[in-house]
């Protein structure tokens, strides 16, 4: 366990491993614990470093309204910090609009990507075709942010789980330790619904990378993935598409070692 700097915050991180470096970038609500049944997979091969997102958990909160800038930001200070560039990137949920954020500005820190299931809605609001789609995904998403604004973290944790991420009944399956994490984390995705950028991407951006970049979802999750996914699939010059099959929102967490088969050949190109 260790602490960088970077962009005026400091950032929690824990490095494993010796070879190519690998960064992971968590979703909203969670933490770098979310890797640990991956990690040791990775590190077998790769330098491999999963760190807590800026006013997550152990890393710094500056108690001000955050940015998908600012993460993406703080995501290519550490990879230069830590000495990693070109890094392969892989980003979960909200941590894969990070990921892609940074690929359209900064593609030379990065020698390949891999993203899940990105809910990036604002590039459906604006294509009228989807935008039936993205709609209906906002509504359950305001539903959240109501009771977030309440301060009523524990239900909104609960809806956020059952109602978006991973399906009815699912937030009582949980482990007590990842409940507690996101119970503890609520406020930051509440920032993040704040930030009016932070669903949206630059498709034009994306298609300046011209690394590798898979691209995943799974077959039991909202629609409304597949449909970000086509669209940035569209727009990255190389890319390819995984289909994990009852993997649910989160694969690193429900099927570790199908993700590690998955993902390390890509992180070792």
């Amino acid at each position: 366990m260790a602490e960088i700097r970077v962009n005026g915050v400091s950032l929690h991180y824990e490095a494993r491993g010796e070879g190519p470096g690998v960064v992971l970038v968590h979703g909203s609500w969670s933490d770098s614990d979310s890797w640990a049944r991956v990690m040791p997979g990775l590190a077998e091969f790769t330098a491999v470093v999963a760190y807590d997102r800026r006013g997550h958990s152990r890393s710094e909160d500056l108690l001000t309204q955050g940015s998908v800038y600012e993460d993406a930001a703080d995501l290519a200070g550490l990879i230069q910090g830590l000495g990693l560039a070109p890094a392969f990137v892989y980003g979960d949920s909200y941590g894969a609009l990070v990921t892609l954020r940074l690929a359209a500005a900064r593609p030379d820190l990065m020698r390949g990507i891999a993203v899940h299931e990105p809910p990036g809605t604002g590039i459906l609001l604006a294509d009228p075709d989807l935008r039936p789609i993205g709609t209906a995904f906002a509504d359950r998403i305001a539903a959240v942010q109501e009771l977030l604004e309440q301060a009523e973290s524990t239900a909104a944790a609960e809806l956020y789980v059952d109602s978006l991420a991973f399906g009815p009944g699912a937030w009582e399956q949980l482990p007590a330790p990842i409940r507690h994490t996101y119970i503890r984390n609520a406020p930051t995705y509440l920032d993040e619904l704040r930030d009016p950028d932070a669903l949206d991407l630059d498709l034009a951006g994306l298609a300046r990378f011209t690394d590798p970049a898979l691209l995943t979802q799974s077959d039991g999750s909202a629609p409304m993935f597949g449909e970000v996914l086509d669209l940035i699939d569209l727009a990255l010059p190389k890319a390819e598409r995984h289909l994990y099959e009852g993997a649910g929102h989160a694969p690193h967490l429900s099927q570790p070692e199908e993700w590690v088969r998955v993902v390390l050949p890509r992180a070792l190109v």
